[in-house]
């Protein structure tokens, strides 16, 4: 099993890197964090023109995929940049829309996965109960977190909600919550309309965490990326004594621990996605491994990053902060990291 990728797929990964380098990504995030969707949906349209989104959908339905392993390159960046909007739920609601049309549902596959992958349908998804999770945390004795809220409701196109074997379309989002990260914005969605219903929905949703999991994994890898370079930098420019900070053995040492999580979580998600890729399906402990060192990963580098900035780094207005609360938030996000364990030791 070859766990690096290809010369295409870091190809892919530079060129979104570049793209949402020049996309100026903060002010984008500040944007969607205070209701402004509108800067955050024009990205949305390029990652779409980049194929992002297709890949999570199959060719029968105007997609690339599914292509696990790009698309965890793709969520990589995404997270590298702290890219906002419901993009692991899109994904995921993908997944599960495929997997049902799979399953004898084609007419309800077809009616949205053609717009998902086009970019002109961004798509949440609520796991309430079930055996998969949703974008809160919560107990579940399926290993994996569920939660009543559904990621970004207020500015999606479709909130999919799988409650047991029905799956519907809501019509109608509650106020948004608050969140430890801003730009994760929470909502309980109401009512809606049944889409689907029987055992086939239980199997689709399954798959759907699955890889909500692994996309939120990839996310966290590159967010963690980002942390760790932004205070590489941070460290050679600040001077104690009259020298750089980064030539402190302590500091050195955190730094160090910091890459060695990274370093040893990268391959988990890469081992997860080819999982997936081969067989169209996982046990789940893979997934789970990956998630749950992604995340620690992350959030590792998330405290390091905070404790090298100092005073600077507990402040909103630096941009810093934007990366550093969505590490904390990623972590619960589609499994805890206790539910993520007990996946992995599941006999």
């Amino acid at each position: 099993m070859r766990f690096l990728l290809d010369d295409e797929q870091r190809d892919f990964a530079r060129s979104l890197d570049a793209m949402l380098t020049a996309a100026d990504t903060p002010a984008v995030v500040r944007a969607w964090a205070a209701g402004d969707p509108a800067p955050g949906r024009a990205v949305w349209a390029r990652l779409a023109e980049a194929g992002v989104f297709a890949l999570a959908v199959p060719e029968r339905h105007d997609g690339l995929g599914p292509l696990p392993t790009e698309l965890a390159v793709a969520c990589t960046e995404l997270g590298r940049h702290v890219v906002p909007g419901p993009v692991v739920e899109t994904v995921a609601a993908a997944a599960l829309l495929d997997r049902l049309g799979t399953l004898g549902d084609e007419a309800t596959a077809a009616n949205w996965l053609p717009g998902i992958a086009s970019g002109k349908t961004a798509a949440s998804l609520c796991l309430i109960s079930g055996p998969g999770s949703g974008p809160g945390s919560g107990p579940s004795g399926a290993g994996f977190g569920e939660s009543p809220y559904a990621l970004d409701a207020d500015s999606a196109d479709a909130v999919f909600v799988v409650d047991g074997d029905t799956v519907r379309l809501t019509e109608a989002a509650g106020p948004v919550q608050p969140s430890a990260d801003p730009a994760r914005r929470l909502s309980r969605p109401r009512g809606g309309t049944v889409l689907a219903r029987g055992p086939q929905v239980s199997a689709a949703a399954a798959h759907a965490a699955e890889v909500a999991a692994l996309a939120t994994a990839a996310q966290a890898l590159g967010l963690g990326r980002a942390l760790l370079a932004r205070t590489v930098a941070y460290a050679r420019q600040r001077t104690q004594f009259g020298v750089p900070i980064g030539s402190f053995q302590a500091v050195k040492h955190r730094l160090a621990d910091a890459l060695i999580a990274l370093e040893f979580a990268e391959p988990l998600v890469h081992a997860a996605a080819l999982a997936l890729a081969a067989h169209g399906e996982s046990s789940g402990a893979e997934i789970a491994a990956a998630k749950v060192s992604a995340c620690e990963a992350a959030c590792s580098a998330a405290r390091t990053a905070l404790h090298l900035h100092g005073a600077l780094g507990y402040t909103e207005e630096l941009d810093l902060s934007l990366w550093i609360r969505k590490a904390r938030a990623l972590r619960g996000a589609w499994g805890t990291p206790a539910a993520c364990r007990a996946r992995v030791l599941a006999p």
